[in-house]
């Protein structure tokens, strides 16, 4: 996160403000992710008012309430507000009015609530709102500052400083708002793909795909990955199985061992799933490629499609290959019954450098305490010990 601009004292020249709103604006500009955005944006106005807290509330169309993504100051550091859009509040009523709203002295203003304060141990001496407008002059929220520290009401010029830092703000803000909803159209998108696949091959899909998400987040963090490279891979790995959409359910439903033949048809939901998601230029799409193509390859090259070995196997296939046999060792399909945890964990233990690398089997190991609590709340199946030929085929 970029550090924020040191607090100003005494008057500000034209040159002086002039220089901030640059910065603040080559700032803003180069954040996609809404979270940080609003944060880079709070941290800025707090700062160059010099005020004691500053609260960002966006409008959400679905529940027509106002609601605070970021608020900075003593007391809301973790406080989400939500303002219903009708209330009385004049919060509210700059975002119904597109007005500015500036009280000299809130607690003798009917038009503030002490509502939040109340929750946050905050009292709110002077404050001003100004409305976050688009292009087309839609309210896209409000801002407020609160309480400047020489303890002065605010004045005309920081209204309008605000207003200012509000209009450079505005765009800024709705396209990270729309990159949220594409981003978040698109996890849908894949899960509902995955569920799709697997489906067919247990009644607990939803279950079954988050447990492998998760699974593998908790395996990225403990091989030392980046907490968004981790989110990567807990976003592509319910894609890893995307290939079994083509096999027939005469072999994937089959409730015993597969012949040689069946056993080859089987193997090539790799191949499909390689070729579903081939070519993908988003990077979640591009890693979902890698988990399904390979995630039955082995670490001492046994395994297929292309019999890789070791390290050949992308990082990726390699730490999702772990969660889904877990997984799928732990619940009930139409061929298998469940194994304890325990004995997953084993197994996962007994094949380390042989069906996994043991350098992840080593993680799993430091994750299994949080792994574990997944299926605690699951009713207890009887132990089958399946065959080495099922265990090969039928796994994931």
């Amino acid at each position: 996160m970029q550090e924020p601009m040191p607090a100003q004292s005494g008057k500000l020249t034209a040159e002086e403000k002039l220089h901030l709103l640059v910065d603040f604006g080559a700032r803003i500009s180069s954040e996609l992710h809404l979270d940080k955005l609003l944060d880079i944006i709070a941290q800025q106005i707090t700062h160059m008012l010099d005020v004691g807290r500053c609260t960002i509330y966006l409008k959400d169309e679905d529940t027509n309430e106002l609601w605070s993504k970021i608020a900075q100051g003593k007391g809301l550091e973790h406080t989400e507000i939500r303002l219903p859009l009708n209330s009385a509040g004049f919060i509210a009523l700059v975002a119904r009015t597109g007005q500015t709203i500036n009280l000299p002295n809130a607690y003798e203003d009917p038009r503030f609530s002490m509502d939040v304060d109340i929750v946050t141990a905050f009292r709110t001496h002077a404050t001003i709102a100004v409305p976050l407008k688009n292009n087309s002059g839609d309210v896209l929220g409000v801002f407020q500052a609160s309480n400047k520290s020489d303890g002065t009401p605010f004045d005309k010029n920081d209204e309008g400083l605000l207003r200012l830092l509000a209009a450079l703000a505005s765009g800024s803000i709705e396209i990270a708002k729309l990159y949220e909803e594409v981003h978040v159209a698109q996890l849908e998108t894949i899960y509902r793909l995955a569920v799709t696949a697997e489906y067919r091959d247990q009644h607990d899909t939803r279950q079954h795909l988050k447990n492998i998400s998760i699974i593998s987040y908790l395996l990225a963090l403990a091989l030392g990955m980046s907490k968004s490279e981790a989110e990567l891979i807990k976003n592509a790995s319910p894609l890893h199985d995307i290939g079994k959409v083509a096999l027939a359910d005469n072999i994937l439903l089959k409730p015993g061992k597969l012949t040689p033949e069946e056993f080859e048809v089987m193997k090539s939901h790799t191949i499909y799933g390689g070729r579903i998601l081939e070519g993908a230029h988003s990077k979640v799409l591009q890693m979902a490629y890698k988990m399904s193509l390979f995630h039955h390859e082995k670490w001492n090259g046994s395994g297929y499609p292309k019999g890789l070995k070791g390290e050949e196997i992308p990082l990726e296939a390699r730490i999702v290959t772990v969660a889904d046999v877990f997984d799928a060792l732990c619940v009930s399909r139409v061929y298998k019954k469940a194994w304890k945890t325990e004995e997953a964990l084993a197994y996962i233990n007994e094949q380390a450098g042989q069906a996994f690398d043991p350098n992840i089997v080593e993680a799993f190991l430091k994750v299994y305490p949080s792994v574990k609590r997944l299926y605690s709340v699951s009713s207890p199946h009887p132990t089958q010990q399946p065959s080495s030929a099922t265990n090969q085929t039928k796994l994931s």
